[in-house]
């Protein structure tokens, strides 16, 4: 089955995906941080056993994975980087396309993930309140009246809904307006970071616009507000955007980064994002005749430890860049 990042989805010349995530947490057991390793492997299995066979979905025990593995689902966005830094009684959840995935035992004993290319707000909402559902005909949530979803995190408290979209705003960039943005979307509850999520550093022009607010919201007027938000800002982009492409310096840029890819044979991963955010920009544009979504999955399969994962090698820094120039070369 090909992967969810393959194809292009709707607003797709700004919006690269959408994921939701909903965490939950089991009546009558204390969170994951008060659980012992046994108690958490026992109850992995069984929420396992609960979801696997109706979802098709792969039950990966994070012991069992090697460190390149485990770093590469971060990279490939499948699990969270804190997720990442402990395997003792974690366990994946995981689809043949990776549209789905559900870690175990990280903060919270469920956090059910669903990614889509492009601009997807409901469509990846309906799936995973699907699997919400299916869940809790098994197992009883623990759930306030007042406070909604009870979650370790407090600030997850309510919905336990986060809803973020990746966005590509290399014009918005380089106007120097994303400063005012991330303030301006502060006040409809909105946040902007890095696309690893809060205190994670933006590379090539890729941001996260998320929900921050959880508690007296209900999930539909938490995806209208982002999916408002983010309409307005993929206006913005593109009004800049139809400026920036007017100018010879731009259309040099784009062209002199596409050369670089094309021919380079040594390619750290910051150059390779800074040079292909250029590519994309010139292939929504129409100076390259290279599609949105092929750039899209490079930036994911040229990640570090993803390159060493395919090649199933321990490459070194150097050997990873060659490696990465020689694969940009053929896939461009």
């Amino acid at each position: 089955m090909s992967k969810w990042y393959i194809g292009a989805g709707e607003q797709n010349d700004i919006v690269i995906s959408t994921r939701i995530r909903l965490a939950r947490n089991i009546e009558d057991y204390p969170f994951p941080c008060k659980l012992d390793t046994k108690t958490r492997t026992a109850l992995n299995k069984k929420i396992g056993d609960a979801v696997c066979g109706r979802e098709n979905l792969e039950f990966i025990e994070m012991k069992t994975l090697t460190q390149p593995q485990i770093v590469s689902l971060a990279e490939k966005h499948l699990i969270s980087p804190e997720f990442a830094s402990s395997y003792d009684g974690r366990a994946l959840l995981l689809s043949d396309s990776e549209g789905i995935s559900i870690m175990l035992c990280e903060e919270d004993h469920i956090k059910i993930q669903v990614m889509k290319p492009g601009l997807s707000l409901e469509t990846a909402y309906a799936e995973a309140d699907r699997i919400d559902d299916e869940l809790n005909e098994k197992f009883v949530f623990a759930f306030d009246d007042r406070l909604g979803y009870l979650t370790q995190c407090p600030t997850n408290l309510g919905t336990g809904m986060r809803a973020s979209v990746l966005l590509h705003l290399p014009a918005l960039t380089a106007c120097g307006q994303m400063s005012s943005i991330s303030s301006t979307v502060s006040k409809p509850g909105l946040t902007v970071c890095g696309s690893y999520g809060e205190g994670s550093v933006p590379m090539g022009d890729i941001y996260c616009l998320s929900n921050q607010v959880t508690l007296g919201i209900s999930e539909k007027a938490a995806i209208d507000n982002l999916k408002t938000v983010t309409l307005q800002l993929a206006a913005q982009e593109r009004t800049a955007r139809a400026e920036m492409v007017k100018s010879i310096e731009t259309e040099d840029e784009i062209f002199r980064a596409y050369g670089i890819l094309k021919s380079a044979r040594i390619l750290p991963v910051k150059e390779f994002m800074t040079l292909v955010s250029k590519v994309r920009l010139g292939a929504v544009a129409g100076f390259i005749n290279v599609k949105p979504e092929t750039v899209d999955e490079l930036m994911i399969s040229m990640q570090s430890a993803t390159i060493n994962e395919e090649k199933k090698k321990n490459l070194d820094s150097r050997e990873r860049d060659i490696e990465r120039a020689k694969q940009v070369r053929q896939r461009l």
